[in-house]
């Protein structure tokens, strides 16, 4: 006879399943592993591209400008070749980082002044807020630096995609409805995305002609007396000949400020990049141009609390973690812009003695007053993709393209738009992100890159301000909660509004916290009695970003990596490898 205490499993289990023998899933997708690659991508199409070119022996950077280029044509509801694409790059084998600035900078003839005159005190969106589009300049940059693949084999699926589109998942076409609602105004834009005269529905394909005919002309201008040459005649076809004249022609007559001089003098800085070693792990991320350094400044605040012991997502646990990005972002507010025109350095805010400061401002039971005020009405939004790529060499890509369908209109004959990141800057001129000729505005993507010996990490998020605070509870999970990457990129989380907003008109709800509903009434109500202004989002909040990551497992070492990869189901991210 058989007992239901009977506990033999497998097939020999006749009677019923055996409940408590294998525990519970960890997390609501696996962590993925592999030996070769890995990629996390904000689109399952996105990392397919990457996975081909490594299939193909090439690199992990060359597999990062690959999937930069689909991105820009898949995820054109969240990036844009015409737009930002701020990236970080680890060569194998190497304890540097390199950082692209992907961001260019306003037309050199406009002021605070002629923009006020012209726009009042408003930012309208569309070409009076456009900047030079750095998106090509970063993939070729990069390509030409630390890549080996040429231009035309590298867009060939950007290509692909774009004259034979692609079926729309449910996620894209809501988008391309939401955004709709901003680019319906603008005629070249509602033809191209909205072609049967109504947003797009699930499984409906997105062709994008003009598009696949302006990066088959750059593919084209892929000639020269060597690699460097030939790359560069691709970038003088784009910032310097006809494309350039129609792009400068569209934005002037759409009200902007470019000129062809802007175009042809642009390049991406590529620089080392900033970066914090906290507990051992070096940080790295883009400059002061963007919102980056809070991540590095949050950390260095957080260096000295036993976070552990606190527990994690506790009352207590949130409270200095908010506390300490509150900081942070109070600082981005007084001291972040362009460094090129700017004087305060990171360094500054670093030392020992700034860190130290800041950190004895935070009380255990009281929440800090927000530290800068403003109380204006929003409007608009802009949002972001994001993909890493870490390859069997060790070689990693971190970047965050950028820029949005209802932020500017598509240029005609072209199938991009201007980069209308001049939103995040100031109509304020004591302002260290304000807008000013042949000046950068201060950027929210940001992407990471940690190193620990020859351990890499890379990850990112999309979603503007909550950017930085979901790559820092992300990077906390694994660092101090033993989480798998899965499990530290679906954790429950929080985000802290209590400054001004990066995107004009900077809105400011004071001391505003949102809080996923997986964090228990209990704790929300004790964070409330600190004196936080606690809001509930929803279990899964799209806007709580969507954090990609991948990283080699502890067990990794430099001729035998085991690489993890996770994807935040919060939105259409997507992990691959192998």
């Amino acid at each position: 006879m058989v007992k239901d205490t009977d506990n033999t499993g497998g097939m020999r289990n006749f009677v019923s399943p055996t409940p408590g023998v294998f525990p519970p899933p960890e997390s609501m997708r696996p962590t993925l592993l592999g030996s070769e690659y890995m990629i996390s991508a904000g689109h399952p199409l996105v990392a397919h591209v990457a996975a081909e070119v490594l299939e193909k022996g090439g690199t992990a950077i060359d597999a990062g400008v690959a999937a930069g280029l689909a991105s820009n044509v898949i995820q054109v509801d969240m990036c844009n070749f015409g737009g930002v694409a701020p990236t970080l790059v680890r060569q194998a084998g190497s304890d540097k980082v390199w950082s692209l600035s992907g961001v260019g900078y306003w037309g050199r003839k406009v002021t605070i002044e002629k923009f006020i005159q012209r726009y009042g005190n408003d930012m309208p969106l569309g070409a009076a807020v456009g900047v030079v589009p750095a998106a090509p300049d970063v993939w070729l940059t990069t390509l030409e630096k630390f890549g080996t693949w040429s231009f035309k084999d590298v867009v060939a699926s950007a290509i692909h995609y774009a004259e034979e589109g692609f079926p729309l998942d449910y996620r894209t076409a809501t988008a391309l409805e939401l955004l709709g609602r901003g680019f319906s105004k603008w005629e070249s834009s509602k033809t191209i995305y909205h072609p049967r005269g109504r947003p797009p529905k699930l499984g409906e394909r997105i062709v994008q002609k003009d598009l696949a005919s302006l990066l088959k002309t750059l593919a084209n201008a892929e000639q020269g007396t060597d690699r460097t040459n030939a790359l560069d005649n691709i970038r003088q076809t784009f910032y310097q000949g006809e494309i350039a004249e129609q792009l400068v022609r569209f934005n002037e007559q759409e009200g902007g400020w470019l000129t062809k001089e802007d175009l042809a003098e642009f390049r991406c800085e590529v620089e080392e990049a900033a970066s914090y070693t906290y507990h051992g792990h070096t940080v790295h991320t883009t400059g002061m141009i963007s919102q980056g350094p809070v991540l590095l400044q949050s950390l260095s605040i957080l260096e000295h609390f036993d976070l552990p012991a606190l527990g994690h997502n506790s009352a207590d646990y949130i409270h200095i973690l908010v506390e300490a990005t509150k900081l942070a972002f109070s600082d981005r507010e007084r001291f972040y812009g362009d460094p090129k025109f700017t004087d305060v350095k990171l360094d500054n805010l670093l030392s020992s003695n700034h860190v130290k400061n800041l950190r004895g401002m935070i009380q255990k039971d009281k929440a800090l007053p927000d530290l800068v005020a403003a109380q204006l009405q929003g409007q608009g939004r802009l949002d972001t993709t994001y993909f890493c790529i870490v390859d069997k060499q060790g070689n990693a890509f971190s970047s965050m393209p950028s820029d949005t369908l209802d932020g500017a209109p598509i240029v005609p004959g072209l199938g991009i738009i201007t980069s209308p990141r001049g939103v995040q800057s100031r109509l304020d001129p004591k302002h260290p992100a304000s807008l000013q000729g042949g000046k950068r505005p201060r950027l929210t993507p940001a992407p990471a890159l940690a190193l620990r010996g020859e351990h890499v990490m890379a990850f990112g998020c999309p979603g503007g301000d909550v950017i930085v605070q979901s790559m820092l509870q992300a990077f906390l999970n694994i660092v101090h909660f033993d989480m798998l990457p899965q499990q530290a990129v679906e954790a429950a989380r929080v985000a802290t509004f209590a400054f001004p907003g990066s995107f004009f008109p900077n809105v400011h709800i004071p001391g505003l916290l949102s809080v996923e509903a997986r964090i228990s009434e209990t704790i929300r109500n004790d964070l409330a009695q600190r004196g936080h202004n606690v809001r509930v989002w929803p279990e899964y909040e799209f806007d709580a970003g969507g954090v990609s990551l991948v990283c080699d497992l502890q067990t990794s070492t430099k001729d035998k990596r085991i690489l993890a990869g996770a994807a935040d189901p919060r939105r259409t991210n997507y992990a691959w490898g192998r």
